[in-house]
């Protein structure tokens, strides 16, 4: 195998992207579950584990189980690309039970034994003092599995398929309640910070990141909580409304989502172009600064959200990056 350039360790590496598509049939393409959870780049130097989210958040305390790494490395030092997930009742990714780890700077003994989460270890990057930025994937991955991270509860690298069909990988991803996959060529090398077409994402649930602009109040059994947010994402000239999503919270979201939102009142809508009349009365504006998902069915000729169902928030995320889909 040949070496790879000697180079300092790395401070920050941000994680490459996948782009949406259809499936990739043909040679040359490994494929991967698709797991529903935070993504996060981990430093292990020394003994010290940092993990790093999307837009630059250091969470090594609030998911103190990455730190597993350092022991399983012992002397050794390495970047790792993975994502952090709560397990469900089936042992599959439960992004909602993720939730209550989310906003939790340090998790007390109580909520890391009853929401335990575990580190899905898929790329490594920076190995003693190389950078395989520049390998191939076949190779990144082949150093990985010889690593030897197995044999601990928190830290797991799951498979890669080289020799499948995309189709019957997807066809087990569907079976076991998992996200999708996602389709990485194996000769590619890693694009940090970038969005590749080297790598493509096929979702069997539809997700889409979303910016708060509003809430309107409920009634009924949500008399004094929030309905139903009113949904936006960045474009170039700001904020386009996409509709709003009054499903899919517990009682627990509705209070913690009133309690950041409140804060963050502002007089008049943040969006550039109007909010339906039925949609906009007694509204309540905020700042959009809280990123948060729904699951949708599709989107509308017009970019409107249809029968979406919130899903939480996402702290892990930039407001900057609130984008549409490519259509």
């Amino acid at each position: 195998m040949p070496m790879r350039a000697e180079s300092g360790f790395p401070e920050l590496i941000r994680p490459m992207l996948a782009s949406s598509g259809q499936l990739p049939t043909g040679s040359g393409w490994a494929f991967e579950f698709k797991w529903d959870g935070v993504r996060a780049v981990t430093y292990v130097r020394g003994g010290r584990v940092r993990a790093m989210t999307r837009n630059d958040l250091e969470v090594s305390a609030t998911y103190p189980e990455v730190r597993a790494l350092s022991s399983l490395l012992g002397d050794r030092e390495a970047v790792f690309d993975g994502e952090i997930v709560a397990l469900g009742a089936r042992k599959q990714p439960d992004f909602g039970r993720l939730q209550a780890r989310m906003h939790v700077a340090r998790p007390g003994d109580d909520l890391l034994t009853r929401v335990p989460v575990v580190y899905y270890v898929f790329d490594l990057l920076h190995v003693d003092g190389r950078s395989l930025l520049g390998a191939p994937y076949a190779e990144r991955r082949q150093e990985l599995a010889e690593l030897g991270l197995g044999g601990c509860a928190d830290v797991r690298v799951p498979p890669t398929f080289s020799e499948a069909h995309g189709a019957d990988v997807l066809s087990v991803a569907e079976d076991y309640g998992l996200e999708g996959v996602v389709a990485k060529r194996v000769t590619s090398r890693y694009e940090p910070g970038r969005r590749s077409t080297a790598w493509v994402k096929v979702p069997l649930v539809r997700t889409q990141e979303v910016l708060i602009g509003g809430w309107r109040p409920g009634d009924g059994r949500r008399a004094g909580t929030i309905g139903s947010l009113l949904l936006g994402v960045r474009s170039d000239d700001g904020l386009r409304y996409v509709g709003k999503v009054g499903t899919g919270f517990t009682h627990s979201a509705l209070v913690d989502l009133q309690e950041r939102l409140r804060p963050l009142a502002r007089q008049g809508s943040p969006f550039v172009d109007p909010v339906p009349a039925d949609h906009a009365r007694h509204a309540h504006w905020v700042r959009p600064e809280l990123v948060g998902e729904v699951e949708y069915r599709t989107w509308t000729t017009d970019g409107r959200l249809r029968h979406s169902s919130w899903r939480g928030l996402r702290p892990d995320k930039a407001p900057d990056d609130v984008r549409p889909p490519t259509r």
